[in-house]
């Protein structure tokens, strides 16, 4: 039985269509839908159970489960980077995510948990994920703290030899829609296009760089969830991980890419950054990926261009957007 936490979420329903392709419904949902859309996301596939995270959280500790646990996922935590709310974030992300990689790895569970490029702060380090360098790292928000935390607790209790800790770079695709303002810029992107036949980036705040060419590893939904089911499989790949293309790319190219696959003209307006962000934006991701070589990953990743087209065709412009 794999449990996956945040399982009616972006990445959790994702891989839960992933699997269901594979031909995997053992599975149990941990989430809280309340009274968000992300019931949605879970219409077409095919599980075992849902459980809402505090039930979980409850039977976990009283190690009441009814199911053998082989793999843990675990995806669900808040994602706001604007959230203030340091003693929520710490709770819900550090906190719960500790007692469940300790609880999965005594039943002797495989574990993969969800850390953050956001980890990396300004990028002044780089964005190498060795192992050596996580206690350097200064995010620039308590999210991404958050995320740091754990990674801190594995390395300092010695268990990245036995867990997947996957930091995610900028994920975009289907299944994200319940997310708001959290929703990607291809997204965004799409429904302002459709609307007013053009998109807004932001202005460069930087001489050194033109308007709209701040850049992210921009990376598609699906090529995360194949690696993710591929290392639920490779229980001998452990680590502290990112998860992108290995590429950066402008905002400029993510909206050439939509406008492309719209078959109309690009149309960009420069706006000028919220104060809010100032001093508190990633000006250029990517990830470093060797560490799929070391492993011998047999997975190839989309580019932007491939992962787009099939994003806007095959989703945004369908009446049935979900996985």
């Amino acid at each position: 039985m794999y449990v996956i936490t945040g399982g009616a979420g972006f990445l959790g329903s994702a891989l839960l269509w992933q699997l269901n392709c594979m031909n995997i419904e053992d599975i149990v949902v941990v989430d809280n839908l309340a009274h968000s859309d992300k019931w949605r996301n879970l219409v077409k596939r095919r599980y075992v159970d849902y459980l809402h995270r505090d039930r979980f959280y409850d039977l976990m500790q009283r190690d009441a489960l009814p199911w053998k646990i082989s793999g843990v996922v675990h995806l669900g935590a808040c994602s706001a980077t604007t959230e203030k709310n340091a003693d929520f974030l710490m709770e819900n992300n550090f906190h719960y995510s500790r007692d469940l990689c300790r609880y999965a790895l005594d039943k002797g569970a495989r574990v993969i948990n969800a850390s953050s490029a956001a980890t990396y702060g300004d990028g002044s380090l780089g964005f190498s994920d060795a192992e050596a360098l996580v206690p350097q790292l200064r995010p620039l928000n308590m999210y991404g703290y958050s995320k740091q935390l754990f990674d801190l607790w594995l390395l300092r209790e010695g268990l990245q030899t036995e867990v997947a800790s996957l930091k995610f770079f900028n994920v975009y695709g289907p299944n994200e829609y319940h997310k708001g303002d959290m929703q990607s810029v291809a997204a965004k992107a799409h429904k302002q296009i459709r609307a007013e036949g053009s998109i807004n980036l932001f202005k460069s705040d930087r001489p050194d760089m033109a308007d709209g060419e701040q850049s992210r590893d921009f990376v598609y939904v699906k090529d995360c969830t194949a690696l993710m089911a591929w290392l639920l499989e490779r229980h001998d790949v452990c680590g502290i991980h990112n998860v992108g293309t290995g590429t950066a790319r402008s905002f400029n190219a993510l909206a050439q890419s939509v406008f492309a696959a719209l078959e109309l003209p690009c149309r960009i307006n420069y706006v000028d950054m919220p104060a809010s962000l100032q001093g508190r934006y990633q000006h250029f991701t990517q990830a470093d990926m060797g560490w799929l070589e070391r492993a011998d990953c047999p997975l190839a990743f989309a580019s932007l261009e491939e992962g787009i087209a099939d994003y806007v065709r095959g989703y945004l412009e369908m009446d049935d957007a979900y996985l």
